[in-house]
């Protein structure tokens, strides 16, 4: 299915659009994950500034279209085995170069590695389109959790590496992840962080009503999870970390705003605790400033835009110290910070903020001056240049092979 929107007006006083953007992700807003957020803002800003979007992804569930995109070609998905509520675009090299020969963008932008974004990558180098690549999913994590990844686990690692080093510059969120992959064989790794809106994630959006119902009085610690409920997460370390505390501190307060596969158990293990499931918008972000401490036992994330969220709206973070907790967080300043293997280091720091409660309201404060420069007006001023720097490598190729 091809659908085409008119692409709106230059304001007056700015430049006409100098670029023709296509997306190839196979997740897109209003799908609630962190690549679909991350494109969403960086879509928002382009469109905003006069750039023409393609969009190229799995057929939706409720079949809608992306009314910022000028031109939308949506194909056959497939779920993934044991991973709910994801699906795979099916490889569509005729029906994509047939897309791009009508509509050719300058350059190629691929979100997602599986078989859609392999289609548009050999299509793309066919055509002679530059093509820029994202590493937005740890996929050696995931690998760990279901079947059908853990049986490709020993050829996924070079699968990515080859595919990744076919386009002119892969981008990462950090610069951890940015040295990692570098020194597996990685080429032309650029580091592209992540934006924030702190007007939206604000400490000023705290609902004492909302604390009433979670029958939180004022000097009640709340916890807070934002995200998938799923094994990838590392919710068994949550669930040990969450039945010390209560044990010790049965005042103590947790909320879980998502939903996933292990709700169930999470019900069963922590029967005192909240579960308010998918929250959006000025909900969510009432939903985080209105708790104190989030917690994030995840070392699956390539980046985590919920930690700089929680940030944002003021609360103490406890993380693995890695990704954006990594990069942010200085250890007993903005949070606390464990060490990537140490589940019991991880429970002993959940522990240790309870005991502080001045301190936890002192990295709050900290947390949230930490991230108030972080802004996706800046983030898009990079994927630009990135952009930019793809065409002229793709035009470079161009001449020496004329000569």
């Amino acid at each position: 299915m091809t659908t085409e929107h008119t692409l709106q007006q230059t304001p007056s006083g700015q430049e006409p659009p100098m670029t023709s953007i296509a997306f190839v992700s196979e997740t897109w807003a209003p799908e609630i994950n962190g690549v679909a957020h991350t494109l969403h803002q960086l879509a928002g800003k382009l469109v905003s500034r006069g750039f023409e979007l393609q969009l190229i992804r799995p057929v939706p569930l409720d079949g809608s279209t992306d009314p910022d995109v000028t031109h939308e070609l949506q194909v056959r998905s497939i779920p993934i085995p044991d991973y709910e509520g994801v699906r795979m675009g099916r490889p569509c090299s005729h029906r994509l170069s047939r897309f791009w020969k009508a509509h050719r963008p300058d350059v190629v932008y691929i979100a997602t590695e599986g078989p859609l974004g392999l289609s548009a990558l050999n299509t793309a180098r066919r055509l002679g389109l530059p093509v820029v690549s994202g590493f937005h999913t740890n996929f050696d994590q995931y690998s760990q959790h279901y079947i059908m990844l853990k049986v490709l686990r020993p050829f996924v690692r070079p699968f990515l590496r080859r595919f990744h080093n076919r386009s002119a510059v892969t981008l990462v969120p950090t610069r951890f992840q940015a040295d990692a992959l570098t020194n597996y064989g990685y080429n032309n790794v650029e580091v592209m962080g992540r934006g924030l809106d702190n007007e939206r994630f604000s400490p000023s959006h705290r609902r004492a009503s909302l604390r009433q119902d979670w029958k939180a009085k004022d000097n009640t610690l709340v916890f807070l999870y934002v995200g998938r409920l799923a094994a990838e997460k590392n919710m068994p370390l949550m669930i040990q970390a969450l039945e010390q505390v209560h044990e010790r501190y049965p005042d103590v307060r947790a909320v879980f705003v998502g939903d996933g596969p292990m709700k169930r158990e999470l019900e069963t293990r922590l029967p005192w605790a909240i579960f308010a499931g998918f929250r959006e918008g000025d909900e969510l972000a009432a939903y985080y400033a209105s708790a104190d401490i989030f917690i994030f036992p995840s070392r699956s994330e390539t980046f985590g835009n919920v930690v700089t969220e929680a940030m944002a709206s003021g609360l103490a973070c406890i993380a693995f110290n890695y990704a954006a907790a990594g990069e942010l967080i200085e250890h007993g300043q903005e949070g606390q910070l464990v060490d990537y293997t140490d589940d019991q280091g991880f429970i002993d720091a959940t522990l240790s903020l309870v005991e502080d409660t001045e301190h936890v309201r002192q990295m709050g404060e900290a947390a949230r001056e930490r991230v108030l420069s972080l802004t996706w007006s800046s983030i898009c001023d990079q994927f630009i240049k990135y952009l930019h720097q793809a065409q002229e490598v793709s035009d470079a190729r161009a001449q020496l092979s004329n000569v």
